[in-house]
């Protein structure tokens, strides 16, 4: 199946998140960087983000060594100076030894593949860079309450759930040590709060992710 181009992808993203919306995404990362990420990542740690697209998590979160992956040579105007950048497929990141990151770091990008022979190749390679104890930090759309929004994005392939994901990282070999269903809403243009404070507040308040929350979060971990 042939899936959008990268210079498509730009346009859509171009399009998507105007000048405006991507100061507030900033924000709004930084924010998830330090309130929530940050507990999973010591800070002397090889962290690699997978699809890092405009690098908002990897400029933020704190780390001893920063590897942004991704297909698209745009990214290089996107990542601080202390990111090196691997231009490779997600299932095959070459320029990324074995058993050499501490965290792999994938948010919103699985359902970009085009089939869940590719979802699984990139679990595979994830496996493979990750360091025995390593962590896969994963969020990721939950069709399983989103139903037709998830459509709602021209780029979107590939419908998974919380189930089936961890399901896949259960046949990869990896060990699931958290699953959140419901985490963060579906999008930013979605009914999250947008200030700093609120955002904050949401996140120390897990009661409230059953009511907004249409994104998983999953944690596994690469056993020995």
């Amino acid at each position: 199946m042939k899936t959008v181009d990268n210079a498509q992808l730009e346009a859509i993203y171009r399009t998507r998140f105007d000048d405006k919306a991507q100061i507030q995404r900033e924000k709004m990362w930084q924010i998830l960087c330090s309130d929530w990420m940050q507990r999973y990542i010591p800070q002397n740690a090889t962290v690699l983000d997978l699809a890092a697209g405009r690098c908002e998590f990897i400029n933020h979160i704190k780390a001893g060594r920063k590897i942004a992956v991704d297909l698209n040579e745009d990214v290089r105007n996107y990542a601080n100076q202390d990111v090196e950048i691997v231009i490779a497929y997600s299932h095959d990141m070459q320029g990324v030894g074995d058993n050499s990151v501490d965290v792999v770091f994938v948010s919103n990008f699985f359902e970009h593949l085009p089939d869940k022979a590719a979802f699984m190749d990139t679990l595979k390679d994830i496996r493979r860079v990750l360091k025995v104890g390593g962590k896969l930090l994963i969020m990721q759309p939950n069709i399983r309450f989103l139903h037709g929004a998830y459509w709602d994005f021209i780029d979107h392939y590939l419908p998974l759930t919380d189930r089936s994901v961890e399901e896949a990282l259960i046949l990869t070999n990896m060990r699931v040590i958290e699953n959140l269903p419901r985490f963060l809403p579906y999008t930013t243009r979605s009914k999250m709060p947008r200030h700093p404070l609120l955002i904050r507040a949401y996140l120390r308040l897990p009661i409230v992710f059953p009511i907004f929350g249409k994104q998983a979060w999953v944690v596994a971990v690469k056993p020995e």
